[in-house]
C-alpha cells in the first residue's frame, strides 16, 4: 500500500469516532464544540444545542467519507488521490471555522 492510503486511513477511525460521539451525547456534546464554550452561560442557552451536536455529527461523517474515499482511491487509482481527498477535507474545514464565536453560531439562535 502506498503513503497516500496511510494518509486517509488513518483519519477515519478518528473522523467517525467524533461522529459517534456527537451522534450518541447530542445536545450535551454541544459544550465540546470550539468556540461555544467561550459565549457566557447564559447566552449559550439561546442556541439550539441539539441542531449544532446534528451538525457536528454530519460534518464528521462527511470527512469519514472524504478520507475513506481518498484511501479507496488511493489504493486503486493512484496515490494523488490522497491529495485531492485532503484538498476536499481543507475546503470543508476552513468553511466550518469562523473567528467570531457569535457569527459562528448566528444560525443556531432560537
Amino acid at each position: 500500500m502506498n503513503l497516500g492510503v496511510w494518509m486517509c486511513i488513518v483519519c477515519v477511525p478518528f473522523y467517525f469516532l467524533l461522529a459517534l460521539f456527537f451522534g450518541l451525547l447530542k445536545e450535551k456534546s454541544a459544550v465540546f464544540i470550539s468556540g461555544f464554550n467561550t459565549l457566557p452561560k447564559n447566552q449559550q442557552c439561546l442556541y439550539n444545542r441539539a441542531a449544532m451536536a446534528k451538525d457536528m455529527r454530519n460534518m464528521f461523517l462527511l470527512w469519514t467519507a472524504v478520507m475513506s474515499a481518498g484511501a479507496v482511491g488511493s489504493y486503486l487509482v493512484s496515490g494523488y488521490i490522497a491529495i485531492a481527498a485532503y484538498g476536499v477535507w481543507l475546503v470543508s474545514l476552513f468553511r466550518n471555522v469562523h473567528l467570531d464565536a457569535h457569527k459562528a453560531f448566528e444560525k443556531y439562535l432560537l
